[in-house]
């Protein structure tokens, strides 16, 4: 067997040290210069108020057409909906807006003790439907387009089966539908928790306590290798700004409501409800079924937290005839933020929204 001997040249060396030490010392100026990290960047207005609620609408670009049609965000409860909009070259809403669409967004907001009896039926039947509601009669319209985000898309998905007649497009976007698909390691973890201990003792779920169980997911990416390559980026200042945000959004992690969780976790995890039958919401039982009107399912090909085939299950379980798939080669944050995806998934979105105006 040959031995190939690592050369390693002094002056190289320091050189390299060196320049590692240029790039620490720019760094360290870049980061205690940094201004306060905004939360979205697309100017927006506060237009209804419910409890913790808000739903916002983004004011539309002045050189473009608004389609009749206005598009409500369903984001999910666990993370902050600013990730669709943050920074100003890789913004969804903002590649929404120049496709045409009169974007809103529902902020849930950070729910606190007094939230703790939520139930997925004040969620759906509640906050949704008041806030399409809202657009409704705004808009003289008797139907609204839907974006559901990851669990926002089954969200989305229970309510178009509740209230078929209110939805005229709807689109599901790393959402999970069958929560049980091999290789979901989230969903393994999850089976065996005692969910009603962990409600009856704690109320509301710490976000804090999710995040960290996210993360735990790829510890070595997520928590240690990511602050290793950032050192790479800390001479470039517009690159720090941008990794402050993401790390932001990574830990700014609302509580679930006790309830709400309890359901949600019992039901769609443990039991796989919205795959094997008999989820109730409220007092109606949900039936995919009802729901007709077209479909674009959007999945993210290496995403660890809803595996693509727990998003593929869709396809065959509602009435709809014009059901669309859109497979993007990245992973669950990747498809909101990368470069790639504000090239190819969202004005794929728009596109196909505006050919069923």
């Amino acid at each position: 067997m040959s031995v190939f001997p690592i050369e390693i040249r002094p002056d190289k060396l320091t050189e390299e040290m060196l320049a590692y030490s240029r790039k620490l010392s720019e760094g360290m100026q870049n980061l205690l210069n940094a201004d306060e990290i905004d939360t979205g960047v697309t100017p927006k207005d506060a237009v209804y108020r419910e409890d913790k609620l808000v739903l916002y609408r983004y004011q539309r670009p002045a050189q473009v057409v608004t389609q009749p049609i206005p598009l409500l965000i369903v984001y999910a409860l666990v993370n902050r909906p600013y990730m669709t909009d943050l920074q100003e070259d890789r913004s969804t809403i903002k590649g929404l807006l120049a496709t045409g669409q009169d974007v809103y967004l529902i902020d849930w907001g950070y729910p606190d003790q007094s939230d703790r009896a939520l139930t997925l039926d004040d969620y759906i039947n509640g906050y949704i439907d008041r806030c399409v509601d809202y657009l409704r009669e705004t808009h003289g319209v008797d139907q609204v387009n839907i974006l559901g985000i990851c669990q926002g898309g089954t969200f989305s998905l229970c309510y178009t089966a509740l209230h078929p007649e209110k939805v005229k497009n709807l689109v599901t976007m790393v959402t999970p539908v069958d929560f049980q698909t091999p290789g979901n390691l989230l969903s393994a973890w999850v089976q065996n928790v005692d969910v009603d201990l962990a409600v009856d003792t704690m109320g509301n779920i710490p976000g804090e306590l999710l995040n960290w169980t996210f993360l735990s997911l790829k510890p070595f990416s997520l928590t240690g290798q990511k602050y290793v390559n950032m050192v790479d980026l800390l001479d470039d200042e517009a690159k720090v700004k941008n990794f402050l945000r993401m790390e932001q959004w990574i830990f700014d992690s609302p509580d679930q409501a006790g309830e709400a969780f309890r359901q949600f976790i019992k039901d769609f995890y443990q039991r796989n409800v919205l795959i094997n039958g008999g989820l109730v919401i409220g007092d109606r039982a949900i039936d995919l079924r009802n729901i007709r009107c077209p479909i674009l399912n959007i999945y993210a090909m290496q995403d660890h937290l809803v595996p693509p085939d727990g998003s593929k299950a869709l396809d065959g379980l509602t009435a709809s005839e014009d059901y669309t798939e859109l497979a993007f080669p990245g992973g669950h944050i990747g498809i909101y933020v990368s470069g790639k995806a504000q090239k190819q998934v969202t004005p794929a979105i728009g596109n196909w929204l505006n050919e069923r105006a």
